[in-house]
């Protein structure tokens, strides 16, 4: 999924940026097994950049930046379509991972189970 700048400005405008930092939550799903891999912030910028590019980026909101996902591990995710939740305060970005979307090397960040314990996995 790749927009110019006027289609994905229009596009944004329309969004609710209500969470910390003025961002929506960001789903992000696996778009052949929809696997959810992980859950993020997207900033104005952050979803811009992911709809003109066609790669995700997310809004760090401990480091307050902007971060293109898998700069650094070469794993990128390749948007493929990108949805809106009924607020518009929530998007679901399903992707083509390159590789694993975890920073630990797990394909999923969720990949440990709450139990009673603890976590396992």
């Amino acid at each position: 999924m790749r927009l110019s700048l006027k289609e994905a400005e229009e596009l944004v405008n329309k969004l609710n940026f209500r969470h910390v930092d003025n961002t929506v939550i960001a789903v992000v799903q696996d778009y052949k097994s929809r696997e959810v891999l992980t859950v993020g912030f997207m900033n104005r910028e952050a979803l811009l950049k992911t709809l003109t590019t066609g790669y995700l980026h997310l809004w760090s909101t401990s480091r307050k930046q902007l971060w293109l996902k898998g700069e650094t591990s070469g794993n990128l995710q390749l948007v493929i379509d990108l949805k809106v939740d009924c607020d518009a305060d929530a998007v679901l970005v399903l992707v083509k991972p390159v590789g694993p979307i975890c920073h630990t090397g797990n394909f999923s960040c969720f990949y440990r189970r709450l139990t009673e314990l603890g976590f396992r996995g």
